[in-house]
């Protein structure tokens, strides 16, 4: 098992695919200009591959693919109709827009969850966050997935004066459908340009929610990084990923592997461990896999308190979001 030096035993890897991604959004990437990563320096499929089953020998009972967004590799159906064969949960994070493309694999893996990042239902308002105009393909892919039976999940990171007005009616979607809507609080990376009075804080969502519906708790496990709730007679639930208000870094077992071979221990963590240049000098990697996870701060990277109101953005030593895989 990978365990760190606080006794939390890892076995969740995220694996980037990709730092690049067919929309643009603001909080996401760092300029609309972007230079992604050559193709040369990300992981092929042979070495995700080599490496998930590392991961997976010594523990990992989930990997999630994130990005970017994932499905613009045009080998991403190899890689995960591969990992699909590892006999873990596997599960994906994308923006939605090419999920009708790629559906059959998905299905053929065995695909647990998708969450499908969308953070408006306003098609205007869609494109002055992403700087494309694809709103209604991505719903339309939402429709062909619960058309599946796919369980699936919308990510929304909620800014104040954004998209904050729109709280209770990412709610009533629930009312009829399976969906399980994840209010996302909005985190700082390189060049997102984050403030703290952005944050809609987990208080806050449930303020919201409360003014037009009773939202009951639901139990969740340890290793969460959302608190859930329902609504009676809702067919779908909703929940707050409190990162900045309310953090849960004392059950954290999740890993992040970067699209360029990187892993990292957190999410916020300043350093990194080149797992993609080791495994192509023939060097031990499992070692560095172990050394990089008992380095793991006791929460948010070392770098940050729970006093979100009083972080400076500037002084974080990080990535952008793009280039972690989220």
């Amino acid at each position: 098992m990978i365990t760190d030096t606080f006794g939390r035993v890892h076995n969740y890897l995220r694996i980037s695919l990709t730092d690049n991604c067919n929309l643009r959004c603001f909080y996401c990437m760092p300029e609309e200009k972007y230079a992604f990563a050559p193709a040369s320096k990300l992981m092929q499929v042979h070495e995700i591959e080599q490496l998930a089953k590392l991961f997976v020998a010594n523990g990992v009972t989930k990997i999630r693919l994130t990005g970017g967004e994932p499905l613009v590799r045009k080998d991403a159906p190899k890689i995960i109709e591969a990992l699909g064969k590892l006999g873990v949960e596997l599960a994906i994070t994308t923006n939605g827009v090419r999920l009708h493309e790629m559906l059959p694999e998905l299905i053929a893996a065995n695909i647990s969850t998708i969450n499908i990042s969308l953070d408006t239902l306003q098609p205007d308002k869609f494109l002055k966050i992403t700087r494309r105009d694809l709103y209604h393909r991505v719903r339309s892919n939402i429709e062909l997935l619960l058309q599946h039976n796919i369980r699936t999940k919308i990510n929304v990171v909620v800014m104040k004066g954004l998209n904050d007005n729109e709280i209770n009616d990412f709610i009533a979607l629930t009312k009829h459908y399976p969906l399980e809507i994840r209010f996302i609080e909005f985190m700082p990376f390189s060049g997102n340009k984050w403030t703290s009075n952005q944050v809609v804080t987990l208080q806050e969502v449930l303020d919201t929610v409360a003014q037009k519906y009773e939202a009951l708790p639901v139990e969740g496990n340890p290793h969460d990084t959302a608190k859930h709730y329902m609504i009676p007679g809702h067919a779908g639930s909703f929940a707050v990923i409190s990162t900045m208000s309310a953090p849960f870094c004392e059950g954290c077992n999740r890993m992040r592997l970067t699209a360029d071979g990187k892993l990292k221990n957190c999410l916020f963590s300043k350093s990194e461990t080149d797992l993609l240049g080791a495994l192509r000098a023939g060097d031990e990697v499992l070692p560095l896999i172990h050394n990089t996870i008992k380095a793991k701060a006791k929460a948010l990277g070392g770098q940050m308190d729970e006093k979100f109101e009083n972080l400076d953005a500037a002084a974080l030593q990080n990535r952008s979001m793009i280039t972690i895989g989220g």
